[in-house]
């Protein structure tokens, strides 16, 4: 199945062609340049995988670099210049003018990201280039490097790097938050240079002790300001040759990456803007209605014995007022603004008792008209999931992202008819809490309330997995990847991400070898049933993202870390003990994926297998699979049972648990509610692990802490 359209880009990438480089991303030019071989001059594939991702490519080719042609570039890419008595180039001058290098200077130190590349003998090639990344702390040795002991293919001109960090007790190769070589356990450096650094930089490959040289730097890089920088000693290793080998292509891909990230932090931020916001009716509206919240009791009534009816009836005919005048803004919610009108009426025509906006609800259809930044204008009376259970007036102006490729999405394969990602453009006070959903069963109805959408918060979430497992990446000492720095540094891209977890997610839930769905048959049972039902959503989303990314649409990979950091970091340590069945399956993976080995807590930092993650993922969800399709053979308490050994198989039940295997006292009864009554607030108690974690990570659990 052909890959669904990329997101938007993120960043855009700069390949400079007008100083005798004797790299190029056209193959029209390689050609010319190589009309035998033209890959010995093709940058062309490097191109093209970082087109995959986020990121726009482009080059170049005339005219001095001045701060003119660096707006709206995140990512400079200089490789190899040379003069054409030594390479094959288009013969112009490889030296940089102090102009164009101050210009770049300034640039990377404001924000912008440099990847250079030097070749063997650098001294020879006439270029200056030395003198540029000088100026962050790295210099260029003039040499060839040969080792006989650490050599790709038996060539000792082709040298293993090895990383410079294995030397120190942390093992990473971490600039900033980012381990470059999260993802590269092999690269070869083809008749490389060396490099040396100074006290502001950081060697991250070298060359081994057996190597002459011995130990020198092979790749470099730095922090600079806001900028950053990363030097490569040879230039060969990411051409069109041999891109494909060892893990050539994670280190280019992730080093542009990293080198984006002022990019990546800057996409999305910055607070939503509409012209609702300043419109006099929605000021009046937010207004009173954070007023008359104030008012209600918990089950949404205002007593009348106490509050003068006249001026509600006052307060009442000023938000009907204003949610009349903002209709105009709202056309395509014209039968649902008129039924919320006459509700609201209602309401206080009857004395204010508990409200009914069953009208209301009946006509408010967000599903109908998912157009990417479409607005609703939402005033009901409801109550917020992870915030007051009471019954309160709220007033809302959402956003819905339903950008092409998402719709593609939705259309061909992940079919979800009531799903509504949105966005908060403002809102009530009652909103500003941990909820994250917008569902029909939380307004105010008489009777069972229709249940035609599911509307999901995606910026919430996306801000909630940023503040949290941020932090907690932090304090763990995480081997960050590039992509999934990025993925926690920009608000864009994680809210994304979030729109298409939860796209898979919701539609999970009652598809595939179901005995039952809990959240639909809604009826009383162990906890850690929920836990399963959920975290088995989770697991299909996450493999799902697997297939895609497979299939061409990278993309899929922040879903992938995504989950993975909010099941592992957030969830666990959220809410409280009392049967918290999100927690639980945190709980799970994190007990599966190290026992596996996937993840090791060690030296008090937590280091990833990235390259097992997945296989670990979906190891774990076929154990859950299994489970649900046995479902169907078993007894209730007995499948309750069987799934309870699971659970307990990778995180220890509670001591006193008397549903753990062994302890298990009671028998099987016509009626289950012994068994249920039998299940501790904490049947699986948070391990050693999770217990330290929490504490330390309370200040990133308080919405609206820094992050």
């Amino acid at each position: 199945m052909p890959a669904p359209a990329a997101p938007a880009p993120v960043a855009r990438v700069l390949f400079d062609e007008a100083h005798g480089e004797a790299w190029t991303i056209s193959s029209a030019r390689s050609a010319e340049l190589q009309p035998t071989h033209p890959q010995d001059s093709s940058y062309v594939d490097a191109a093209t995988a970082l087109a995959d991702r986020e990121l726009v490519v482009g080059a170049h080719r005339d005219g001095p670099i001045d701060a003119e042609v660096l707006v709206g570039v995140d990512v400079l890419v200089i490789a190899h210049p040379s003069e054409a008595r030594w390479e094959k180039t288009d013969g112009r001058s490889p030296v940089f003018a102090d102009g164009e290098l101050d210009a770049i200077e300034s640039w990377v130190r404001a924000g912008g990201g440099l990847v250079v590349l030097g070749e063997t003998e650098q001294d020879k090639y006439g270029t200056n280039l030395g003198d540029l990344v000088a100026r962050f702390g790295i210099r260029f040795t003039n040499t060839t490097v040969y080792d006989y002991t650490h050599a790709h293919s038996d060539n000792p001109a082709w040298v293993l790097g090895q990383p410079a960090a294995a030397r120190s007790a942390a093992g990473r190769a971490d600039i900033g938050r980012t381990d470059l070589l999260a993802r590269v356990t092999r690269s070869a450096f083809y008749r490389s240079g060396a490099l040396d650094v100074d006290e502001t930089a950081r060697a991250v490959l070298s060359t081994s002790a057996s190597a002459d040289p011995a130990l020198a730097p092979l790749m470099a890089a730095t922090l600079a300001d806001r900028g950053r920088v990363a030097v490569f000693a040879d230039s060969d290793l990411f051409g069109d040759d041999c891109l494909g080998d060892l893990d050539h292509r994670n280190l280019w891909v992730d080093t542009v990456t990293w080198a984006a990230h002022a990019a990546f932090t800057r996409a999305g931020a910055g607070e939503p803007t509409s012209p609702v916001l300043a419109d006099p009716h929605w000021i009046t509206l937010k207004r009173e209605v954070d007023a008359l919240r104030l008012l209600q009791e918990p089950d949404g009534s205002i007593d009348t014995t106490v509050h003068d009816s006249p001026d509600l009836i006052a307060r009442i005919d000023r938000i009907a007022g204003a949610i009349t005048g903002l209709a105009p803004r709202f056309a395509h919610q014209q039968d649902h603004l008129e039924a919320t009108v006459a509700d609201l009426r209602a309401w206080g025509a009857s004395g204010f008792g508990r409200p009914d906006f069953a009208r209301a609800l009946h006509d408010f259809r967000p599903e109908r008209d998912r157009r990417d930044d479409a607005e609703h204008l939402v005033v009901f009376p409801m109550y917020t999931q992870n915030g007051s259970r009471d019954t309160r007036f709220e007033a809302l102006v959402v956003r819905v992202p339903w950008p092409d490729w998402l719709a593609e999405l939705e259309r061909t394969r992940y079919d979800n008819p009531k799903f509504v990602p949105v966005t908060f453009v403002d809102r009530t006070a009652g909103y500003d809490s941990e909820c994250a959903v917008l569902f029909p069963e939380t307004f105010a109805t008489a009777g069972t309330p229709e249940n035609n959408f599911g509307g999901i918060f995606c910026d919430r979430e996306a801000e909630r997995f940023r503040r949290v497992c941020g932090a907690a990446t932090d304090l763990l000492g995480v081997n960050l990847p590039a992509d999934a720095e990025a993925l926690l540094s920009s608000p864009r891209i994680s809210q994304e991400a979030f729109v298409l977890w939860d796209l898979i997610h919701d539609r999970a839930h009652s598809r595939g070898d179901l005995p039952f769905d809990p959240f639909m048959i809604r009826k009383r049972m162990p906890y850690w049933m929920y836990s399963l039902e959920e975290l088995r959503c989770d697991l299909t989303a996450f493999s799902e993202a697997v297939t895609l990314e497979s299939e061409g649409f990278a993309f899929a990979r922040h879903v992938q870390t995504a989950i993975l950091f909010d099941r592992l970091f957030r969830f666990p340590v959220t809410g409280t003990r009392v049967r918290n069945y999100d927690g639980l399956g945190g709980q799970l993976l994190f007990a599966f994926l190290h026992h596996r080995g996937t993840i090791r807590w060690t030296d008090n930092r937590l280091t990833i297998d990235w390259s097992d993650v997945a296989d670990g993922v979906v190891a774990l969800r076929e154990k859950v699979e299994t489970l649900y399709r046995s479902g169907i053979d078993l007894a209730k308490v007995r499948y309750w049972m069987t799934a309870h050994d699971l659970v307990s198989s990778y995180v220890a039940p509670a001591v006193t648990s008397s549903w753990a295997d062994g302890a298990r006292a009671l028998v099987e009864e016509p009626d289950p509610k012994t068994w249920i009554d039998a299940v501790r607030d904490d049947e699986f108690p948070l391990s050693v692990f999770y217990t330290q974690l929490q504490p330390k990570l309370a200040p990133a659990l308080t919405p609206g802490s820094p992050r």
